[in-house]
């Protein structure tokens, strides 16, 4: 049995070998006494560098386009088309890759790896929405993201979810990214990409459970619009506090809001902001009291992120496949798995020592364990800045959107009776109509 086994794992061995487009031919061509003739291997060249270019190109076209639609058009309409093409475009076609998404784990490991050669197409795809979130809001999750255009199109009945549960599903994204830097820096793996929920749509050879994911999200998203986007997106992190400072963003009205009402439930991702009328008989000194107690709190809860992150660091590093690898070499031969059988074998055969094998572990569990430590210190500081925030009174006048959270998606824009260009005499005859 077990030299049936090992028969197994050299072939395995050697087919994976083979599968490598950039290794040289090992052995001697086989001698056999029929007519048969070797193929040729077939090496597929690597995309070329100008089709690449045209990748940003075409992502800087997409979001001036759309940019232009959403703040001077108003048009829901030019936004869903351009979410079509992106979907055909940087979905179906590029495949989903590259993605700005997935760019943040590039950028990650080349500031962590110098050996780590950055593509110029990957600076430009996380840098270039980020510049375009600074001045004009979320556009790029308005419809150039291939990611949130096909879930927008499943957005059919979607239902407003309460501000504390969207508060609360919020923190997930900064849990994402923490995770997806840590990885990322420490070289052990890209789980932006590897858990991408709809690249196996757009590359139709995913996994079955990848699928699966992506067809749960997709159903959800019917009622439930954009639950990627929204909750898990880590790249969103980033957009939703730059959007925060943007220049130039959407507004519900191109003027002044007249309190019509008319757009108050017409956004499905709860972005809009509604009025706030100030609490009657609320002191000022114990709001700035509750304001002080979370803001001392802050740093507690950076300590306690960070010690939580430290205590985690063992499981987190058992990600990386040399810890995983170690581990394995310690069980009994009769206990692998197939693929731990062709790893264990794969690792005798390279020549290397075990103690050169754990020498690198230690390091790799150093790595984490700091990693931890930093990644649990700003999770307790993105906590405690919400609550915090949460303690805020907020008094405001007029339906505006959230500059963070808005997806510039242009759905309440249709809603909104106040037209550009109206003079004040119509303005103020709007709001004397029976309509509002």
């Amino acid at each position: 049995m077990k030299k049936r086994t090992s028969i197994v794992v050299l072939c395995i061995l050697v087919s994976l070998l083979a599968l490598n487009n950039t290794a040289i031919q090992r052995f001697p061509k086989p001698e056999f006494e029929s007519d048969y003739t070797q193929p040729a291997t077939q090496v597929f060249a690597p995309r070329s560098i100008i089709l690449e270019y045209l990748d940003v190109v075409v992502l800087i076209a997409s979001l001036s386009l759309v940019t232009w639609l959403i703040l001077k058009k108003r048009s829901r309409m030019g936004v869903f088309a351009v979410s079509v093409f992106s979907i055909l475009y940087f979905g179906f076609y590029r495949k989903g890759c590259i993605c700005a998404v997935g760019s943040v784990q590039n950028i990650v490991l080349g500031l962590f790896d110098p050996s780590y050669q950055i593509p110029l197409t990957a600076i430009a795809f996380f840098m270039v929405p980020l510049l375009f979130t600074l001045f004009y809001g979320r556009t790029f999750c308005a419809g150039v993201c291939p990611l949130g255009a096909i879930q927008d199109i499943f957005a059919l009945k979607p239902m407003n979810l309460t501000s504390w549960v969207q508060s609360l599903l919020g923190l997930v994204p900064f849990i994402y990214l923490a995770l997806a830097v840590l990885f990322a820096a420490t070289g052990t793996d890209f789980i932006i990409c590897r858990y991408d929920p709809f690249v196996g749509f757009f590359r139709i050879n995913a996994p079955f459970m990848m699928l699966a994911i992506g067809a749960v999200l997709l159903l959800a998203g019917i009622f439930i619009a954009r639950p990627y986007c929204r909750f898990f997106c880590p790249y969103g992190v980033l957009l939703n506090l730059v959007s925060r400072v943007s220049k130039k963003h959407t507004s519900i009205t191109p003027i002044t809001c007249i309190d019509c009402r008319l757009c108050e439930n017409s956004c499905p991702f709860g972005a809009i902001n509604k009025p706030v009328p100030a609490k009657p008989g609320e002191k000022r000194e114990i709001t700035v009291r509750r304001l002080i107690t979370y803001t001392i709190l802050v740093p507690l809860f950076v300590l306690l992120g960070g010690f939580a992150g430290s205590m985690l660091h063992p499981g987190l590093a058992g990600v990386s496949p040399k810890v995983r690898l170690a581990k394995t070499l310690t069980l009994p031969e009769d206990k692998l798995s197939p693929v731990q059988l062709v790893d264990v074998t794969a690792f005798r055969s390279s020549g290397t020592t075990i103690e050169s094998l754990q020498a690198d572990v230690d390091t790799i569990i150093r790595q984490f364990k700091r990693g931890g430590w930093i990644m649990g210190g700003f999770l307790g500081l993105v906590f405690g800045l919400t609550l915090a925030s949460l303690s805020i009174p907020r008094y405001r006048t007029g339906y505006w959107p959230n500059k963070g959270t808005c997806l510039s998606c242009a759905r309440c824009l249709e809603y909104c009776p106040v037209k550009e260009g109206m003079t004040d005499a119509q303005v103020n005859a709007l709001k004397k109509t029976e309509v509002i």
